[in-house]
């Protein structure tokens, strides 16, 4: 059975950083189809940044908001994956999901319905 637990959230100024991260126990990290999502209240949950690795090359998919200023990664022998959040805006306020597939999509989308795994989510607020 696969778990998801998602860490590192936190309230932070604008301008500053956190690293979150995603601990998915019972998951194969030997190849992959992973990602972060967020929401706000009122909103649809919408893809930030997912990864794909199929053991010899992975693939990143970013949200055009956060493109130069998020960070997707893992560490397979952890089995964690991470989101370097940097430069953070009031507008990435939300509730940040780690998410895993069963089907690895080439090259990785931003769809939630991809993803068959998701964690309970880490609060991220940004203040101005």
């Amino acid at each position: 059975e696969v778990h998801v637990v998602e860490s590192g959230g936190g309230s932070v100024q604008a301008g500053g950083s956190l690293r979150l991260s995603c601990l998915a126990s019972g998951y194969t990290f030997s190849s992959y189809y992973m990602g972060w999502f967020r929401q706000t209240p009122g909103k649809e949950r919408e893809g930030v940044a997912t990864i794909a690795n199929t053991g010899n090359t992975r693939y990143f998919r970013y949200a055009d908001s956060v493109q130069g200023r998020f960070t997707i990664s893992a560490d397979n022998a952890k089995n964690t994956l991470y989101l370097d959040i940097n430069s953070l805006k009031p507008e990435d306020t939300g509730m940040y999901y780690c998410a895993a597939a069963i089907v690895i999509f080439r090259p990785p989308r931003l769809v939630p319905a991809d993803f068959d795994y998701w964690g309970q989510g880490t609060q991220v607020t940004v203040s101005s």
